[in-house]
């Protein structure tokens, strides 16, 4: 799991800044301050992971919504000469079986790496140059495990092995376990410096992808793979000793430290979503778009084909949309099912032959007593005509979903195109809340045409998709005081034992508010700490939400 993360150099930040990930992540700050760097980071290197390219424009998830400008303009302050730094926190929990069960690693595991531009003696970038991965680095418990840097020749080479390291004699010990050896003794691990020293030099990672996933074979690593497990060639215990045999074993052990993080990370990066501040307004007839352009992920043109094909969805966002307490609209999202009157006659002609009839006397005239004959009726009309249509229903005709709202007041049908601009911009955002699962969802602007009753109550959408069974993660960039007040109001609520009903418990653990602040040239991120009652340690910076205060009474 994606605990934080930490950027420097990028954008508006020059001085590194920590970010953490909590269920849900609240960036506030001033226009043009730096809060969307911050989600633009993660799209970086999402999109990185994705394509292996790191001079990145249009990013694949973040569409029109999201243009890098290639390396030179999001370097800070367009300084080719710096590097962009982006490290992350890992919980391991993710790791399999090779790395899975030892202690060490069932701490907290960073990944750093550097972004930079080849550069001649006098700091200006080479002829042609890309930026690539400068520098690679894995730490636990914040000390260095191991560091990897870019060479002339293009590849990432081990420059330093932290063998003293209890984690990594714990993975190393793991993969002797499996090997001819068995496990190492203590006097084993006495030659491990020597080992290390000799066999750092040939430890080199492949340079194609966006990180370091394996490294290319050597001479001086001769082994045997039988897949889950390592088994060393028994030459090696019957050769020059340990020192020997431990070669291989600790290339193993690197090897499968590197495969493992990198597997994790792309797990991680693979979870983000985005939904960028301007929303897509689909046209009328929503049965014939079928079309996905750049935006229909980050601007939400997704989310109209999840409520029109999932109904359990569909179903929790007419509940928020008519609450009483929420929006109270008379609209109904539901969907229809169009059928082209050319393929009725089939299925009309089968069902009709299926309606059951009855007969009726026929009379002469009207004072006969006695009936001359008997003529058929149909038992029940509106049993029969629902079955009539349920029949043309689960015929195999071709038939368009379309999604429309229903006007309860006079039972008619409308358009989003006929209710205003509001319910088109939260749709996407509600969606994102109710259909993802275990995701990390990157919003900004959720609360943009919306009343602030309703941003308040998007507060509650946040909570219960990231507390509740969806299990998912939030970061918003956001301008809205009220989706605030909402969470920390809920936070007051739990310290009480006051939470109403089908809430979940949010305590100060589960919510990080950060405020981002420009000092002189660059950006900062203050992390504004609450309380277990919900309330602010600390006075906003620069007074941000006191302009209603200033402008009633000044």
């Amino acid at each position: 799991m994606l605990n934080s993360i930490k950027i420097g150099n990028f954008k508006a930040f020059a001085e590194p800044q920590s970010i953490p990930i909590r269920p849900l992540t609240l960036i506030y700050g001033a226009n043009s301050s730096g809060k969307s760097s911050i989600l633009h980071s993660l799209i970086l290197a999402r999109h990185a992971q994705d394509t292996g390219n790191l001079d990145i424009h249009r990013t694949n998830i973040g569409g029109e919504a999201v243009d890098l400008g290639g390396f030179r303009q999001y370097v800070h302050r367009r300084d080719v000469s710096r590097k962009v730094v982006w490290s992350m926190e890992l919980d391991t929990g993710a790791f399999s079986d090779l790395l899975g069960d030892l202690p060490s690693l069932k701490n907290n595991i960073s990944v750093s790496f550097s972004v930079g531009i080849a550069l001649d003696d006098r700091d200006h970038p080479l002829p042609n140059a890309l930026p690539e991965i400068h520098s690679y680095e894995i730490f636990v418990d914040k000390q260095s495990l191991l560091r990897m840097s870019r060479r002339s020749n293009g590849n990432l080479k081990l420059d330093r092995l932290n063998h003293e390291h209890q984690a990594f004699r714990e993975i190393l010990n793991n993969v002797a376990r499996y090997s001819a050896t068995g496990a190492l003794s203590q006097s084993d691990f006495e030659v491990l410096g020597d080992v290390v020293s000799e066999t750092v030099p040939y430890f080199i990672a492949s340079a194609e992808k966006f990180l370091p996933e394996n490294l290319e074979s050597s001479d001086l690593f001769i082994l045997t793979l039988e897949p889950p497990h390592i088994v060393i060639k028994d030459r090696f215990r019957l050769g020059e000793g340990i020192a020997s045999q431990m070669k291989p074993q600790v290339y193993v052990a690197v090897k499968n430290l590197l495969s493992e993080i990198a597997k994790m990370i792309h797990q991680e990066l693979s979870r983000l979503k985005y939904l960028g501040p301007l929303r897509s307004y689909p046209p009328r007839s929503l049965a014939f778009s079928h079309h996905h352009d750049p935006n229909w992920f980050s601007g939400g043109g997704y989310a109209w084909d999840v409520v029109r094909s999932d109904s359990k969805v569909r179903s929790l966002v007419n509940e928020w949309l008519s609450a009483p307490n929420r929006l109270q609209t008379p609209y109904e999202l539901v969907v229809r099912e169009l059928i082209g009157i050319d393929e009725l006659n089939k299925p009309l002609l089968e069902g009709l032959e299926q309606v059951e009839l009855d007969e009726e006397p026929l009379y002469d005239d009207y004072s006969s007593d006695s009936p001359t004959g008997a003529i058929p009726v149909i038992k029940d009309v509106e049993l029969e005509a629902t079955k009539l249509c349920d029949h043309i229903r689960s015929s195999d005709i071709d038939k368009l979903s379309e999604l429309v709202l229903i006007d309860r007041r006079s039972n008619t049908i409308v358009s989003h195109r006929d209710i205003g601009i509001g319910v088109s911009q939260v749709l996407p955002v509600l969606v994102g809340a109710y259909a993802a699962q275990d995701q990390i969802i990157a919003i900004e602007q959720p609360e943009i045409h919306l009343h602030p009753a309703l941003q308040a109550d998007l507060g509650d959408v946040f909570i219960q998709s990231a507390l509740g069974e969806r299990k998912n993660r939030f970061l918003i960039e956001t301008h809205s005081e009220h989706l605030l007040l909402r969470v920390m109001r809920r936070m007051r609520q739990t310290h009480d034992e006051e939470l109403p009903d089908g809430f979940p418990k949010i305590s100060p653990k589960d919510v990080c508010v950060l405020f981002v602040q420009p000092i002189g040239a660059s950006s900062a991120i203050r992390h504004m700490e609450l309380d277990d009652e919900g309330q602010l340690l600390d006075a906003w910076p620069g007074g941000f939400f006191e302009d209603g205060f200033r402008e009633r009474f000044a």
